[in-house]
């Protein structure tokens, strides 16, 4: 089994690995190439705005990692073509239909970008032309498999000619019409050929040899062979949809949020926020779902307090089903000498009267935890954007306290479990302040916190997110509050949004976690801005313009009727905008 992923960057050091393999293959498949022209695949990657072409890599990968097999995609975006440079399998493989499948991976991600065709070189399968029967029977073979999915050469045309008079084997230039698109006229062919000539080839052209082959270019339109192998010109079609699997969000869902269900008059943080997300991104090809994987106590007991762990598991034990308490005891005076019974000792943790604790609290907290996790994780293995879609939410709980609505600090857990990699920035978009990632990050320089929220002179936790709260030790200036007057609109947030996202990029994280709270839309019961839809969208622009590998974790939002709107549209431009250009 293996599975294909697009690697579109050299940050993660899971996708340096697979460069390197990708780069073993290139010179043990094409020992003539030049070494230069491998080295440089690390550069086209990672600066592809000093080239002319984007590179787009495609690796199959084994479950333990292993590149099996690549792709190397050329996009040329004002001539709209793609062209294909190499389609490999490791030498230690025999087919295992590792080269079918990229190949359609690649007409796939051509699709998408909406080019006017697919071009590549192919060796002859003309006798005239190749005079080693073995090669000549490869060729056949690989041409017939391309003629499948409609491609076929070039014909009526100088292309073939070889660089020196009498080389064997020289290149036909194979047109994939993707099912749809014409060949290209004349005018239209020679441009394309001189930009496929300059990447291909450079200065290693013989004088004369471009104008000989502009000079073949006569008819009106490109002429493409006919059909050889296939008795019926019917391509294979692309689907209906083209969204490429690693182009998707991948969504993770708490499955036992809805046990955790306070019926208490007032009490907004409920199941039904869930469900009105789900509604608008289940049935969306743009979206993929991934099953929770369990993940060790170790990552809580890496953000929160061992004893409030603790006394969070025993005291929901201890509660009858339906049954919540609120803190209404608070330590002021004595936090040495707690009081015996747990429901009293609540006091001693959370930081206002609202968040109850019952029965299921402890469980359902747990899987969200979980569920974050499991989304960073997906980061780590090449993913680009994950969501965690969680209840009950996070970002308010501190190292060893709870609090609005708040267990376990759902998204701090994921960015310290990313640090390990590299720098973190935990973006914090909810319309109350992040208190949580401040308290736990607040000494760190590794992971750099930033929450846009309601000034806390009239918002929610009210005690913290000032501007001057800008980290201590070796984290002084690493936690940035940007808190924002009581009216604000779209145009105002984003230019606060702008601000935070330009912090960010002068930071250079190697991740950047969301915590997003759709709190601040229009009519939320908890909020006092006015963004729409439409504002979601364009703050997922700005930030997904960042081109990170991006968490979101899900946190506040209780305006059900447009919540699923509303997180539907920032994923989607989270996510346009964060794809390579």
């Amino acid at each position: 089994m293996f599975r294909i992923r697009c690697v579109s960057g050299t940050t993660l050091p899971i996708d340096r690995t697979a460069i390197e393999q990708v780069q073993q293959i290139l010179r043990e498949q094409f020992p003539g190439l030049r070494p230069a022209e491998v080295t440089s695949l690390q550069e086209k990657l990672s600066n592809p705005l000093k080239f002319r072409y984007r590179s787009i890599l495609f690796v199959a990968e084994n479950g333990r990692g292993t590149v099996q097999g690549f792709a190397l995609l050329s996009y040329e975006q004002h001539l709209r073509f793609c062209f294909l440079d190499y389609l490999s399998s490791s030498s230690k493989l025999t087919s295992r239909g590792i080269g079918g499948a990229l190949y359609e991976r690649i007409r796939d991600e051509a699709s998408f970008l909406k080019v006017n065709g697919l071009y590549y070189e192919c060796l002859p399968d003309d006798p005239n032309l190749c005079r080693d029967p073995e090669v000549l029977r490869q060729n056949e073979k690989r041409l017939r498999f391309y003629e499948r999915y409609g491609a076929r050469p070039i014909t009526g045309t100088a292309w073939e000619t070889p660089f020196e008079p009498g080389d064997d084997c020289p290149p036909y230039l194979v047109f994939d019409p993707l099912e749809t698109n014409p060949p290209p006229s004349n005018s239209e062919a020679r441009e394309i050929f001189s930009a496929i000539l300059e990447l291909k080839y450079g200065k290693r052209c013989p004088p004369g040899y471009v104008e000989k082959i502009f000079g073949s270019v006569t008819d009106p339109v490109l002429t493409i062979r006919p059909p050889r192998y296939q008795k019926k010109n019917t391509p294979r079609r692309l689907p209906a949809v083209q969204v490429p699997a690693d182009h998707r969000i991948f969504y993770v869902v708490n499955d036992r949020h809805s046990i955790h269900h306070v019926h208490d008059r007032g009490y907004v943080e409920t199941p039904v926020r869930i469900s009105s997300i789900l509604r608008e991104i289940e049935h969306n090809d743009l979206f993929q779902r991934i099953e929770p994987r369990h993940f060790s106590e170790q990552h809580l007991t890496a953000v929160h307090k061992q004893e409030y762990i603790d006394y969070f598991r025993n005291v929901c034990e201890t509660l009858a089903p339906g049954n919540s308490v609120y803190p209404y005891v608070f330590p002021i005076r004595n936090t040495a000498r707690p009081p015996k019974e747990l429901a009293v000792r609540a006091g001693y943790y959370c930081i206002d009267t609202f968040t109850p604790l019952n029965n299921n609290a402890f469980t359902a907290a747990r899987h969200a935890v979980d569920c974050t996790l499991t989304a960073a994780d997906l980061l780590l293995r090449g993913t680009r954007i994950t969501y965690a879609l969680v209840r009950p939410p996070g970002h308010h709980a501190e190292f060893r306290s709870f609090g609005g609505f708040c267990y376990f600090n759902n998204a701090s857990i994921a960015a310290n479990m990313l640090s390990r990699e590299g720098p973190v920035a935990l973006l914090d978009i909810d319309y109350h302040h992040g208190n949580g990632h401040q308290d736990i990050f607040y000494r760190r320089r590794d992971v750099l916190t930033i929450s846009l929220h309601g000034h806390p002179s009239f918002a929610y936790p009210y005690f913290s997110g000032f501007r001057e709260e800008r980290g201590e030790g070796e984290g002084k200036g690493y936690n940035c509050n940007y808190p924002i007057p009581e009216q604000c609109d779209g145009i105002l947030y984003r230019s606060y949004l702008t601000q935070a996202v330009q912090r960010i990029a002068r930071f250079k994280p190697m991740f950047l976690v969301v915590s997003l709270g759709l709190d601040t839309a229009k009519g939320d019961p908890t909020g006092t801005w006015t963004l729409g839809a439409h504002d979601f969208e364009l703050n997922g622009n700005l930030i997904g313009a960042l081109k990170l590998p991006t968490l979101v974790a899900q946190e506040g939002g209780y305006s059900t009727r447009v919540l699923g709107i509303n997180a539907r549209r920032f994923l989607t431009g989270l996510r346009n905008a964060s794809l390579p250009q």
